[in-house]
Parts: structure tokens; C-alpha cells; sequence
């Protein structure tokens, strides 16, 4: 025991040492290069197949050219770029009320049967009788009530890199972004995967319409630390069993 105590002790100090760098500095941000957005957007792509033109068709204000005054902007391959709207307002409420009860009791007397009670009862301790022989009463009863309330709002932008083409088009998106304020970071992470054909002419996508969409956002600072309970007390509610 008193090994394992100094095991963990010794666990707990070497956790908090690493900390200890940080005292007095602000959060670094998270590197950019050699992530995998940075990998997608500096990936080269395959040259485009050359079509036939006629010589008219270079002077054209309705070229479907990306890079024309009316031609298609949104993001289609790997490294582009398209903006991820996100707004979420949700509510949901639950309560529910049970209710269960339940009375039972059994008795067995064997008042004549041979004489033997009688003469059994001389025999037994004072206030034991076998008249009743065997009795048995229970009563039981419970009440539940469970309410859930919650509320969410939600209302941000940012930029996704889509990071790979699937097979059957669908774009496998990213995005992060990073605002330092003070000694305070607050990160937004999104990923998922949209169809080409919900993107808006805009660039943009909606939340709701991202499959297997995944978003965060929380912080990291000082801030962020004094609202966690510490790693002793994390430590001691995952142990304890009481």
C-alpha cells in the first residue's frame, strides 16, 4: 500500500510539472505547417483535360471558366477553400414521473396437529410461539421523476479546407481556427463530408448539411484551468467508490 501510495503521488507531482513550464505564459497557438489541411492545399494538382475551342469561345463573357466573371467559384477539389456557417439554436425538454407499489404478506399456523405445537411451545424461548408458525409481511413502494432541459445557441464561420475527393465526389472537409485573447484561446474545429451540390454559389455550406459533421468549441488558457477541478480531485472521483 504504501508503495502504490508513493506510485501515485510521485504520478500526480510529474503531472503537474509539466505544467509548470506554462506558469506566467500565454497559450501557443497550434502549428499550421505540416497539418493536414497545409498537406491538401500544397498537394499539386492533375492538369484539367484540354477541350477543343472555337476561337469565339476565348472572348466570351459565359465561359465556364473558374476564373471568368460568371464561372463557378465553389470548392470541387483538393486544397480548395468554402465557408462553413454555423447556427445553431436548439432546445429540447424531457420529463417523465413513475409511480410503483407493491404489498405482499403470508402466514402459516399449525395450531393442532398431534399435540405437537403445544408441546414444542413449552420448549421454546419465552414469546416464541408455533401459533403462528411462519409469518411474513413486506411492503414495498417507489417514486421517480426525471426532467431534461437544455438550450444551445450556436452562431459562427469559419473557413474549411477540403482535405480529400471520395470516390463517388463527396468532399471530406476541415477547418480550424484559432483567436487568442489575453492569456485565453478559443479553438473551432469542424470536419465532415458534403456533397458538391450543397454548396451555395456563395462558397458556403450550412451545418445541417454536413454528414458525419463534427464540431468543437472550448478554449484553452488560464481561464479554461481554473474552471477544471484539479487532478488529484479527478483522480479521487473516478477511485472512490462512495
Amino acid at each position: 500500500m504504501r508503495r502504490t501510495a508513493i506510485l501515485v503521488a510521485s504520478t500526480l507531482v510529474l503531472v503537474g510539472c509539466g505544467r509548470v513550464a506554462d506558469v506566467g505564459k500565454r497559450p501557443e497557438f497550434t502549428p499550421t505547417s505540416d497539418t493536414y489541411e497545409h498537406r491538401a492545399m500544397s498537394v499539386i494538382s492533375l492538369p484539367e483535360t484540354v477541350e477543343q475551342h472555337r476561337p469565339t469561345d476565348t472572348a466570351s463573357l459565359w465561359s465556364r471558366d473558374r476564373q471568368s466573371l460568371l464561372g463557378d467559384r465553389r470548392a470541387s477539389k483538393r486544397g480548395d477553400i468554402m465557408t462553413v456557417v454555423i447556427e445553431i439554436d436548439e432546445k429540447a425538454e424531457i420529463s417523465n414521473s413513475t409511480e410503483r407499489s407493491r404489498s405482499a404478506g403470508e402466514q402459516m399456523a399449525v395450531t393442532d396437529f398431534f399435540g405437537l405445537p403445544q408441546n414444542i411451545d413449552t420448549k421454546l424461548p419465552e414469546g416464541a410461539s408455533m401459533n403462528p408458525a411462519v409469518k411474513t409481511n413486506s411492503t414495498s413502494s417507489s417514486e421517480g421523476d426525471g426532467s431534461v432541459q437544455r438550450r444551445e445557441k450556436l452562431t459562427l464561420r469559419v473557413a474549411a479546407t477540403v482535405v480529400e475527393v471520395l470516390q463517388n465526389g463527396v468532399l471530406k472537409i476541415q477547418g480550424s481556427q484559432e483567436v487568442r485573447v489575453n492569456f485565453e484561446i478559443r479553438e473551432l474545429l469542424v470536419t465532415g463530408y458534403v456533397r458538391p451540390e450543397d454548396i451555395t454559389r456563395m462558397n458556403e455550406i450550412t451545418y445541417d448539411k454536413i454528414a458525419s459533421a463534427r464540431i468543437s468549441y472550448g478554449g484553452r488558457g488560464q481561464i479554461t484551468d481554473v474552471q477544471q477541478p484539479r487532478y488529484g480531485q479527478q483522480v479521487a472521483d473516478i477511485v472512490l467508490p462512495f
